[in-house]
């Protein structure tokens, strides 16, 4: 059984059909990322899956109970958390304050102040931030704050969108490595993102998402050799 599995999403904006049919699994351990253009409906995905919408037709599972009846917030005890795209930090919060959030689902104190040691290990520049007001951080401390966020909830399966988006190459590269060793650490990982290349070099499989349907899906080693990817998100000739 899939640790998380879509089957057959419809989701809708009013009336424009967002999703048509995506179907897609997550196997515990793996690395999966979604790749595709602007407007494909990527984001829209992870939406589906994490209940801030509802898809009209089809299942979403974790490990094989659907989510249908459960709120967003109920589905983060279940064990799914988001990094979002574009960060969404509480801004006015101190970075400390930002990660207690990440936790407030929980209550052992003794285990969220070891999970918040392993996000200072994880992302060293937090730990010296810790009291900075959190608006005030550069675009890539708060993507690292972001991902910490998400962590405090210790998911079972991390959900991220776009995370190297606005980030200079350098950083790009350190978010990558982190989502590996945050893999290696025994955390499942669904991945959207636009640089291709890098979620390709990093993923053991890939869905390829082109205006709300899946149109490829195979091995990421394979799909970085495949022509048609090459030249649509690659820039490859």
């Amino acid at each position: 059984m899939a640790m998380l599995e879509v089957q057959n999403i419809h989701t809708y904006y009013g009336n424009i059909h967002a999703l048509k049919g995506v179907s897609l699994t997550v196997d515990q351990g793996e690395i999966v990322t979604l790749i595709g253009g602007n407007g494909a409906g990527k984001t829209t995905t992870l939406r589906s899956i994490t209940g801030i919408m509802k898809p009209l037709e089809g299942h979403v599972k974790l490990e094989g109970e659907d989510l249908a009846p459960f709120k967003a917030h109920e589905i983060v005890y279940k064990g799914i958390a988001m990094v979002p795209e574009g960060r969404r930090i509480f801004a006015r919060l101190n970075v400390a304050e930002n990660l207690e959030m990440g936790a407030y689902s929980r209550n052992n104190k003794q285990e969220i102040a070891s999970d918040l040691e392993r996000v200072f290990s994880l992302f060293p520049r937090l730990r010296e931030r810790r009291n900075q007001v959190a608006g005030t951080l550069s675009g890539g401390e708060q993507q690292m704050l972001a991902t910490g966020r998400a962590l405090m909830a210790r998911p079972r399966i991390l959900l991220m969108d776009e995370p190297s988006m606005g980030l200079a190459p350098v950083l790009v590269e350190l978010i990558f490595d982190t989502i590996k060793r945050i893999n290696e650490e025994g955390t499942t990982v669904l991945l959207v993102e636009q640089n291709a290349l890098m979620a390709l070099s990093i993923a053991n499989r890939a869905y390829v998402l082109q205006t709300g349907e899946i149109v490829l899906h195979d091995k990421a080693e394979k799909l970085q050799k495949n022509e048609m990817i090459q030249k649509a998100y690659l820039g490859m000739e």
